[in-house]
């Protein structure tokens, strides 16, 4: 009854008011003409796509490209949705790496020795992440190249080297205890190598070589002993809560206790060998490292010509770094070695009732 009202009351409104139910076909044609169905695939694409084309980053930019020639909406989306953020940490990555690689540049070809090098890595480093990037990719190898070409037109290096030269460096390839330096020297030396490369060579392959020797060994017993340190802490807190129990056990339970507690100081005892082995070898490669560099440095002093500046230069810092990783290894190693001195005390006490009450 109630609907019927309504409606009767709708029909008696639009009898007595002209044009109520009229829309006007002017109004009609405006709302045509404006209103557009949102797509939001076709938004997505488009901003995509913009990615693809404007975004400084490569990384964003290649994974865009991906996303966009690929039919299937989804991928879009997903690209927005999960990629994006992906390429972005990559890039993030990349961009701390181009920086690192130019500080490294930086450390290596000076400006004494190779102006080109040293300005385009100092204006990367200076400049954007695209500058850095386009740095890495292209810009280090032209410079290096017009080094080569302008120290060829002059000639001083290459007709400074003598059969002497060579032979020290045919020698560093075979003996030296950097892995990075054998291989710059090797190189230097290959049977088609000519003067050129024996120039590079020291004017910054040398130094280069040294350089990531050093950092190899730097990350490789950081990367351990982070392994190391995150496994023995679990371990002690066992033992100490192993031994905490047993101390405070009823005398039926007690000797099972302590017989776990002395277990899990075994175990901690047993964590610290890989570690004291590798630092004692880590010690040794340092030692040997620093006593090379320093007669390096010797050798340099001893040399006349243009070449050995940049090894003169580049020696004495370079044996005082494998100094200070000999000190360090020494200081690891000896907290290993207490350690393993605290795991054996705490299973003393544990296997020995009379140290029962020392915490």
């Amino acid at each position: 009854m109630g609907r019927l009202r309504v409606l009767l009351c709708g029909a008696l409104v639009a009898a007595v008011t002209p044009g109520f139910c009229e829309v006007p076909a002017t109004a009609v044609s405006i709302v045509d003409s404006r209103v557009q169905v949102a797509d939001p695939a076709a938004t997505a694409r488009k901003l995509v796509r913009r990615l693809a084309g404007k975004d400084p980053r490569a990384a964003v930019r290649a994974d865009a490209w991906v996303a966009w020639a690929d039919e299937n909406d989804d991928v879009v989306y997903d690209f927005l949705d999960f990629g994006l953020a992906a390429a972005e940490q990559r890039a993030a990555e990349t961009a701390s790496a181009d920086a690192d690689f130019c500080r490294r540049v930086l450390l290596t070809y000076t400006a004494a020795y190779a102006p080109e090098v040293n300005a385009a890595a100092q204006r990367a480093l200076l400049g954007t992440d695209s500058d850095r990037e386009l740095f890495v990719r292209s810009g280090f190898a032209a410079a290096e190249q017009r080094d080569r070409l302008a120290r060829e037109a002059d000639g001083e290096q290459a007709q400074a080297i003598v059969e002497a030269d060579r032979q020290y460096v045919r020698t560093l390839a075979t003996h030296d205890p950097g892995a990075q330096v054998r291989a710059a020297a090797a190189w230097a030396t290959r049977p088609d190598a000519t003067d050129a490369d024996i120039v590079e060579f020291f004017a910054y392959g040398w130094a280069t070589g040294a350089e990531l020797d050093l950092e190899a060994h730097r990350l490789r017993d950081a990367e351990q002993e982070a392994r190391w340190l995150a496994t023995v802490r679990r371990l002690i807190v066992d033992a100490q809560e192993a031994e905490r129990a047993a101390l405070d056990a009823a005398d039926e339970v007690e000797a099972q206790l302590r017989d776990a507690a002395a277990r899990a100081w075994q175990r901690v005892g047993a964590q610290t060998g890989p570690p004291r082995t590798a630092w004692a070898e880590a010690g040794q490669v340092a030692r040997d490292q620093a006593a090379n560099w320093a007669a390096i440095a010797a050798a340099a002093q001893a040399a006349t010509g243009p070449n050995w500046r940049a090894v003169r230069d580049a020696a004495d810092p370079t044996r005082a770094a494998w100094a200070a990783e000999q000190d360090w290894a020494a200081e690891q190693a000896g907290f290993w070695a207490g350690l393993l001195a605290q795991a054996a005390d705490g299973e003393t006490r544990m296997r020995n009732p009379q140290f029962a009450t020392v915490r």
